[in-house]
């Protein structure tokens, strides 16, 4: 798990392609202060394993799934990606739950100053919908952002000087495409609302957890 607080700006050193799948060799400082092989650690959001390291940069394997789902298999060398560690039980948990597994693809639509602000529109995949609200949580290229605004095509979010400086948020463009993954409970939530419209009899039987008890306590 992550919180979507991004610790330093990576670069991409070097990509290894297979038919399918890949690794990546990143160049970094602050994610690798107390790494050991098998750890996790947020690529743009994307949950990848430390396969190998030495001082200064990290290699992590990437799976065809993960080419297939997220922006990784668009980086080359010299590219820079957020980074993050896996969260500590003791850590504050400054951003929200970031599994670290995308959802889909977003497209930057539209990027405008307000004052001190970014303003950025994102197209999201439609499957994506459902879990973005206004002034809800959503992960961004793995940046803990909250949702100022709800588009015909996706939403729109608003990014503080520091959150452009520390994140590569500041060198995005339109067209590019950014990894996108919804809020972890509210896609846990949806997942059983559908359960409970398709099974609600069956689901009274196991669970004293219905409608009316959520929706008594303030789910809905």
């Amino acid at each position: 798990m992550f919180t979507g607080i991004i610790e330093e700006v990576g670069i991409i050193l070097n990509i290894t392609r297979g038919t399918n799948s890949g690794s990546l060799t990143i160049a970094a400082k602050k994610v690798l202060e107390d790494v050991e092989i098998g750890d996790s650690i947020a690529v743009n959001g994307v949950c990848l394993t430390v396969t190998s390291f030495t001082k200064g940069q990290f290699t992590a394997d990437v799976m065809p799934v993960t080419l297939d789902k997220t922006n990784l298999g668009e980086l080359s060398p010299g590219k820079k990606v957020n980074l993050e560690r896996a969260l500590q039980l003791k850590s504050r948990l400054g951003g929200h739950l970031v599994s670290g597994h995308v959802d889909g693809v977003g497209t930057i639509l539209s990027i405008n100053q307000d004052d001190n602000a970014i303003l950025i529109e994102i197209e999201a995949p439609e499957k994506l919908k459902p879990f973005v609200i206004r002034e809800g949580s959503i992960a961004v290229d793995g940046i803990s952002l909250t949702v100022a605004e709800l588009t015909p095509k996706g939403f729109c979010v608003s990014i503080i000087p520091h959150t452009a400086k520390k994140t590569t948020l500041a060198n995005r463009k339109v067209g590019d495409r950014v990894n996108l993954e919804g809020d972890i409970i509210g896609k846990y939530l949806y997942h059983f609302w559908q359960q409970l419209n398709n099974d609600e009899k069956a689901l009274e039987k196991s669970s004293r957890i219905t409608k009316e008890f959520l929706a008594a306590n303030g789910f809905f």
